[in-house]
């Protein structure tokens, strides 16, 4: 048996997984956000508690069957601050904060957004280690005084589950912002330039394939094998059989994540994305990771009193282009990150008038939120299939919308995708040969409907037209 563990924004999970791939049970516990004038913060001790928890109820499902490795994964980007143990020395800033808008927004005017991400293929935003630990500097000197590590969520669930001896990351956590990614190390004139140099000591090593060691018994039996990375984001694309170049990946979760898999490092173009460097040299992920998401329908869902269930019998009320309604769906803090950055940037709901319905509201929010996938696929380059997973496909009707939208066949694959790419991960650094096909095949594939996908294009180009509006408005 492996065990895949997703540590997540809003839910930590663990899943069992036979060696052909079947999923044999899972474990979910939610864990909390604090948000507050623009910081989006997590308890540390809140989220580890919540992985123990979910370990020790799996566990105790299946106690016939023995571990034989186990693979972690959970959220990318944020600053987890933490002492020679691995535990807290404050509330994890998450990567949904907002605070660091103004050093980003400085570094966007004088050059420095622009040229860390020629050295390295990585667009900071607010919520990324580059601008919260400046941020931190500035405002809470202090805290990194007493940190020994500034790492990943993820990297202090490892080092807490294992004799926390030592922090470690992964090249997959380490791409954004300060990785060289032909090197696979840390670019140290990128963190001298953000001003960083006196804080180097709080990044953490970068453990390139081999971020293994044995559990101590809190959570997992002991001596359980069990291997740190890569994030969620490619831990995903692993799990959904995303790695031939030209593949690409929709992760319709809390973030709204496009990933097209390539061999090629093209650091020209508007710089946004990022490319997350991988377990194999020379191949990356080229990634547009969006602020929207499900976090945006879930704002709209609870403003307008409608529950999750809901959503495919509202979705079915409403033709394609929601009677005029039309949503911007960039409802995050910090604004978005990908396929451009702009801080400020702020949702925008235009056609409403008395005679709009929730269901307008809901479905003008779908066709949002996939026209923002439309956008971040094309500029990842994505030419051949097209994987999804996340939350949002257990909607149907949403999962017809999106292949509308997109224009393209999805191969929806179901179940818990990052888990089950963690295992692979882990398998892979162990030199344990599992059947990829048989663990990442889809669960269904749902095709396009012509008429409805010509309809898109053109809505899809009026969407772009409005966006460029509302960017401009905001750098006046």
């Amino acid at each position: 048996m492996y065990v895949g563990i997703d540590v997540g924004t809003s839910t930590v999970k663990a899943a069992a997984f036979t060696t052909t791939g079947d999923q044999l049970a899972v474990e979910a516990r939610p864990v909390n956000l604090t948000l507050r004038d623009g910081a989006v913060e997590q308890d540390m001790t809140e989220v580890y508690a919540a992985v123990v928890a979910v370990l020790e109820e799996l566990t105790a499902r299946i106690p016939k069957e023995p571990i034989d490795l186990a693979g972690l994964t959970g959220q990318g980007d944020g600053v987890w601050l933490v002492d020679a143990q691995g535990r807290p020395i404050r509330p994890a800033a998450s990567w949904m904060d907002g605070r660091a808008h103004e050093l980003l927004d400085q570094w966007l005017a004088d050059g420095t957004f622009e040229t860390v991400f020629r050295r390295t293929g990585s667009a900071m935003f607010p919520g990324c280690p580059g601008p919260l630990l400046a941020w931190l500097d500035r405002y809470e000197p202090r805290s990194l005084d007493a940190a020994t590590a500034a790492v990943y969520c993820k990297d202090m669930v490892f080092q807490r589950l294992t004799d926390g001896s030592r922090a470690v990351t992964d090249v997959s956590d380490a791409s954004m912002p300060f990785l060289d990614p032909r090197a696979r190390s840390y670019d140290n004139g990128v963190v001298e330039l953000l001003g960083l140099a006196h804080r180097r000591r709080l990044l953490p090593a970068i453990s390139d394939r081999i971020a293994t060691a044995e559990a101590t018994g809190e959570g997992l039996p002991p001596g359980t094998r069990i291997t740190n990375g890569p994030y969620d984001l490619p831990a995903c694309a692993l799990g959904a059989g995303v790695t031939e170049p030209g593949d690409g990946l929709l992760i319709v979760g809390t973030c709204l994540a496009s990933l097209v898999a390539t061999t090629e490092l093209d650091l020209t173009g508007e710089p946004a994305g990022l490319y997350i460097s991988t377990d194999r040299p020379g191949q990356w992920l080229r990634a547009m990771p969006a602020m929207v998401g499900t976090a945006a329908l879930d704002w709209v869902l609870t403003t307008t009193g409608v529950r999750h269930d809901q959503v495919d019998g509202l979705l079915a009320e409403t033709p394609p282009g929601a009677h005029g309604v039309r949503v911007l769906p960039y409802f995050a803090p910090s604004g978005e990150r990908a396929p451009f950055v702009e801080p400020r940037l702020r949702a925008e709901l235009a056609g409403v008038s008395l005679e709009s319905t929730p269901a307008d509201l809901i479905r003008a929010t779908c066709e949002g939120i996939g026209y923002a996938a439309r956008h971040c696929l094309a500029a990842a380059g994505l030419t051949g299939t097209l994987a999804v997973c996340g939350g949002g496909t257990r909607s149907p009707a949403w999962m017809r919308l999106l292949a509308d939208v997109l224009g393209r066949p999805l191969r929806v694959v179901e179940g818990e995708v990052g888990a089950r790419g963690a295992v692979l991960a882990a398998a892979e650094r162990h030199g344990i040969a599992l059947d990829r096909a048989a663990w990442t095949r889809p669960t269904t594939v749902i095709e396009p409907d012509a008429t409805r996908a010509a309809s898109y294009t053109k809505g899809y180009e009026e969407h772009l037209a409005r966006l460029e509006e509302a960017r401009a408005r905001t750098r006046k």
